[in-house]
């Protein structure tokens, strides 16, 4: 979500001061209203990996959506898009009780998938059913598939950060309080302000700006809106421990503390 300007608070994005202290990459490089996808990313990602190691120097990959990890280092391959189709399903996804029964044509039909998608992700559900109904196989089939856990297409070291469940739990709630004492409100206003380009289904998609949508329309309260917030986190985040747990490759480096004071060991193992 990093790749959306203006979509700086919700996503935690390095300030100014830190990307002039070390380079990111990846970062402000679309307006909300554009689309964004995981074969986008992985092509750019991948140039910018290359580009990095070209110049002599070591491409760190810092994040937590597991699909976009496994799509810049693994061979997954992604379809073509047919937007008739994914007009039609999403038509469908709009209607009273749609998007269920969208998830549970999924789940019948390809249940490795539905077992990775939440069933309330409109976008993914209807991606999904698209690549199928467009290629005729299932949409977990694409690529070495999510189970390979073999060689990566360049060399790389996989690092996870471990923190028990109720320290993660803490910092969810410290993370949400501080997005809305630093202007998320004003953030997702200006999204949504007069003669703005309407937020693309992908850039929707972020934790936080609906909930924060809904106090602006006055539909909810800011507490309410802060809890549901932080609840979206912690479900996202027993997600990716799920996902990330399957990966032999990783190796688990565990805190109680400041997950921060890890990373000069972190970082020596990438030398």
């Amino acid at each position: 979500m990093q790749v959306y300007r203006g979509l700086d608070v919700g996503t935690a994005k390095p300030t100014p001061e830190e990307r002039a202290r070390v380079p990111h990459h990846l970062v402000d490089v679309i307006e909300p209203s554009e689309e964004w996808s995981v074969a986008r990313y992985q092509s750019e990602a991948r140039a910018a990996v290359a580009d990095i190691e070209a110049r002599g120097h070591r491409a760190l990959l810092v994040g937590g959506t597991g699909l976009y990890v496994r799509a810049v280092i693994d061979d997954l391959r992604f379809p073509g898009e047919d937007s008739e189709v994914r007009s039609r399903l999403d038509a469908q996804a709009a209607d009273a009780d749609g998007l269920a029964r969208l998830y549970d044509e999924l789940a019948a039909r390809d249940p490795a998938a539905a077992a990775r998608i939440d069933p309330g992700n409109r976008r993914r559900i209807v991606r999904a059913l698209e690549v199928m109904e467009i290629t005729g196989q299932p949409f977990s089939a694409a690529g070495v598939g999510l189970s390979h856990h073999g060689p990566t297409v360049f060399p790389v070291r996989l690092l996870g950060v471990w923190l028990p469940a109720a320290i993660l739990d803490q910092r969810i709630r410290a993370r949400v309080a501080q997005m809305y004492s630093a202007g998320l409100l004003d953030e997702a206003a200006a999204l949504v302000a007069p003669g703005v380009a309407p937020v693309s289904r992908t850039a929707a998609q972020a934790i936080g700006y609906r909930e924060a949508l809904a106090v602006l329309d006055g539909t909810a309260a800011d507490a309410d809106a802060a809890a549901a917030t932080a609840q979206r986190t912690r479900r996202f985040a027993r997600r990716q421990i799920r996902w990330f747990r399957r990966d032999p490759r990783i190796t688990w480096w565990g805190t109680r503390g400041n997950p921060d004071a890890l990373a000069p060991a972190l970082l020596e193992c990438c030398r």
